[in-house]
Parts: structure tokens; sequence; C-alpha cells
């Protein structure tokens, strides 16, 4: 009879803090790079329904012992009935076995990993001198952009854009939590002034146009991970020193997806970020040279950090658990 973990969605924020999110997603980065996890192919539809596109994310992590599975998607009308947009699960499975070990939640995570992934091509990438922090985009995600990227610098002023004004109200927040200042700007001025920018959005548009952003930027670009989304204009990536999570993804649903067809950049100029981590690659080799991660979620970013859920929501008497 095999003990299964079951970790609702609302013990998961108690469980997994942004330190927790940082450490787990930066020890996975390294471990892809040293070959020893691997994602495996990702299944993202469209259901015919609801507007909504499905999918599963998958891989197996040999250091951590993590193998499971995220399944979810996204429902662009949740919002207008008080739910959030993105809906998934994590399962988890013995490696050894292969017997379910544990369910849970994968709202929370999926956003805490994201910002996690974010902030560590920030804390490995960005210049120790940057002190203004550009942002663009204001959605449900942004905010935990913004708290954990925050973390990694001695960063003094938020400058921020987003489509509709009104929700930058929630970026204010989180500025002034962490007493930051902050103020709206349009895209081309929070490139002007920024040292790092976060792009999250769903645009299929790029909204960084060439030449606008300045010698020794670095972007961690999160919102593109379909194939025709976009955020940045081809030549700003063809023209900086790409990282990226996964580069089969980079190349094919991420930011790095454009300049790679147009011939701007190739998929083996592309640098792992955990080869960064792990010290194989020098990462940024000047205060000029501009930086771009290409943060295009990995299924194993959900396990790392649904283990650590499972665990301590275990230890802490969040979680319940049923014989099956």
């Amino acid at each position: 009879m095999a003990e299964i973990v079951i970790v609702p969605e609302a013990a998961c924020a108690r469980a997994v803090s942004e330190a927790d999110a940082f450490t787990a997603v930066e020890a996975v980065f390294a471990a892809m790079a040293r070959g020893e996890a691997r994602n495996f192919p990702v299944i993202r539809e469209a259901l015919g329904h609801a507007d909504a596109l499905y999918g599963f994310k998958s891989g197996f992590d040999r250091a951590g012992l993590a193998l499971g599975v995220k399944s979810g998607g996204f429902w662009p009308h949740n919002a207008e009935i008080g739910l959030t947009n993105h809906q998934s699960t994590i399962f988890l499975f013995d490696p050894d076995t292969g017997q379910l070990r544990a369910l849970v939640g994968g709202n929370y995570l999926t956003a805490v990993r994201t910002a996690a992934a974010a902030a560590v091509s920030v804390a490995h990438l960005a210049r120790p001198d940057a002190q203004v922090l550009g942002m663009i985009g204001a959605g449900h995600q942004a905010a935990f952009q913004l708290s954990a990227v925050l973390r990694q610098r001695k960063f003094t002023r938020v400058v921020a854009w987003n489509r509709d004004p009104a929700k930058l109200d929630r970026l204010a927040a989180v500025a002034e939590k962490a007493g930051v200042g902050f103020e709206a700007a349009e895209p081309q001025a929070v490139c002007a002034a920024a040292d790092v920018i976060v792009t999250i959005t769903s645009s299929f548009a790029p909204l960084l146009k060439d030449g606008w952003v300045r010698p020794g930027t670095h972007l961690a670009c999160m919102g593109t991970d379909t194939a025709g989304k976009q955020e940045v204009a081809a030549g700003i990536v063809g023209a900086a020193s790409v990282f990226t999570d996964e580069v089969a993804q980079s190349v094919t649903i991420g930011e790095a997806q454009h300049a790679v067809k147009a011939g701007q950049l190739s998929a083996e100029a592309i640098i792992p970020l955990g080869a960064v981590i792990n010290g194989a690659h020098p990462g940024r080799q000047s205060g000029d040279e501009i930086t771009l991660f290409d943060g295009t979620g990995v299924g194993l970013q959900d396990l790392a950090v649904a283990q650590v859920a499972m665990r301590v929501a275990a230890e802490q008497g969040l979680a319940q658990t049923v014989s099956l």
C-alpha cells in the first residue's frame, strides 16, 4: 500500500519561500548543465474550448531524485470569475519504484519558480552595481518577479510599464514594501533608465525595440513560452550574450526563436545558465555586455519546488496523507 502526500494549493505558499525556490531552481539548473537532469518533450495544445491551452511538462533529476509531471495550462477568462489564469497540479513519483508519492498544487509554485529563475539569472549575470530595475508587464506573475529580483542587487528604484496602467499598483506595493522608489514610464524610457529589465507579458509582438537597451543591461525575458510569442526585438537578442534554462526550448518556443529564424543568433551560441552556476562558463565578461536570460520554463523547475513543498508541508503538518 502506497502512502501519498497531498499538498493543497493553500499550503504551498507557507511551505516554499522565495529563498527556498531560488535554491531549488539554481540547483536544478546546475544539474541540467552537468547532464544529471533531463526535461522530457513538452506537450502543449489548444483545447478548442474556453480559449485554453493545456499540456504537460515532465522530467527526471537524478541529482535531486525528482521524477514527475506538471499537468495544467492557461485559461485566459479565469480572471473574470476570480480565478488565476494559470492552473496546474504537480505529480511526484518514486524514481525507484514508479509509485505515486505526492500531489502538489501547482499555481503558486509555478509563479514562485518562474520568479526564482529570473532571480537566479540576475544573481549570476547582472552587473554588481545595478541600481535601477525595469519591469515590463504587471500581471499576476509580475509581482512575484519583482519581489524575487529585488533581493539580488541593491536596487534603489523600479521603473515599470504595463499596457493597463491601473495594474501597476500591485508592483508599486511590492516596491514600497521593499523600501524602493517606484515610477511608471513608457517602454523606451524603462530601457533608458534600467540596469536590469524583466519582461513578463504574453505579447506576440516586440515591446522593446532595437536600439533601446543600453550597454551593460541584463534582460530576463520570462513571458515567451510558445511559438509566436515575442517580447523583445530579434536584433536585441542577436546582439546580446544569450543564456537560457533549456536551449532546445529557447530556439523553438522561447524569446530566441525569432533571432534564430532571422539568422541573427545560432543555437550553438546560447549558453545554459547552469553552466555559469557550475563555473563552466564565466557569464558576464564586461560591464558593457548586454546579457539576456531566455526563461522558457522547464518541468524540472516545477519538480524541484514541488519536492520542497512535499517535504516541508509534511514536516509542518500542512499536508494530508492517504493510503492507496
